[in-house]
């Protein structure tokens, strides 16, 4: 599989996780995302943690947990006990060799996982956070019944992601590319509220972030702008289309100010 459009968007779920997975896992996403994979960054994981009444030595699921940014950020600067679950075996063994550097791998323990079928216990957890990846799980419900399994009662999950109108996304936004981007299967922040509900977890807070996408955004086309003039090399054989690039980006700017497309910070309960 060399790229996005190496599946149809009407693929199997174990196939588009894959292809999510190893797309979020390449080195050409780090390229253009940087150190956070996510609109908000370090900033919004706090201000996550910290609506969620964080405390030192609670124990923390990161579901999608990436290279580890997050899940270290909350072991360091709240002195967490953070379990991150990554479908992506690379993102696993990146994030433990994070954690050891860092010096936090007695804080931190990462598994290879899908989110859909946690490999946790019940109600092991005080906390669970899932930034910017539930939008793209095949099965939201699934994974949001997961979330309240392995909550304890009275736990919190916390939620930053994508929020979009489905129906009013432009056909640059729909293929498996933008699936990848967190766009093509976002919904409603009032739809992420009622799957929760439907798991048991009931919403106590939310927040709008758009402009946090539209950081993102300009973030991504710079560094593009830049990779293309200095390193066009370093594209070759990753499925990333220069050209088609900025179509895509204008797009997405445009659904951001129309309020097709944002991002949101949402804190849900399971009821005790």
């Amino acid at each position: 599989m060399t790229g996005p459009e190496a599946l149809p968007p009407s693929a199997p779920s174990d196939e588009l996780k894959a292809c999510c997975a190893a797309g979020y896992s390449s080195d050409v996403v780090a390229l253009l995302l940087g150190d956070s994979y996510h609109p908000g960054g370090a900033a919004l994981t706090r201000r996550l943690a910290d609506a969620l009444g964080t405390e030192p030595d609670r124990r923390v699921l990161d579901v999608a947990s990436g290279r580890g940014t997050t899940a270290l950020l909350l072991a360091d600067a709240y002195r967490c006990r953070v379990d991150g679950v990554d479908y992506a075996s690379s993102n696993t063994a990146l994030a433990q060799g994070a954690a050891q550097a860092a010096g936090l791998a007695e804080r931190t323990a990462f598994v290879t996982g899908d989110a859909e079928q946690l490999p946790y216990a019940d109600c092991l957890f005080e906390a669970v956070v899932c930034e910017c990846a539930l939008c793209t799980f095949p099965d939201k419900a699934q994974a949001a019944t997961e979330f309240a399994r392995v909550l304890k009662p009275g736990g919190r999950v916390g939620i930053t992601d994508v929020t979009a109108a489905p129906d009013r996304l432009p056909s640059e936004l729909t293929g498996l590319a933008a699936r990848i981007a967190c766009i093509a299967d976002a919904r409603p922040l009032a739809e992420y509220a009622a799957i929760l509900a439907a798991a048991g977890l009931r919403t106590v807070r939310t927040e709008h972030h758009d402009h946090a996408m539209i950081r993102m955004i300009d973030q991504i086309e710079a560094r593009l702008n830049l990779l293309r003039l200095t390193a066009p090399g370093r594209f070759a054989g990753t499925g990333v289309d220069l050209d088609g690039a900025p179509p895509v980006l204008a797009a997405a700017r445009a659904a951001v100010a129309d309020g097709t497309l944002g991002y949101a910070l949402l804190i849900a309960e399971k009821t005790a």
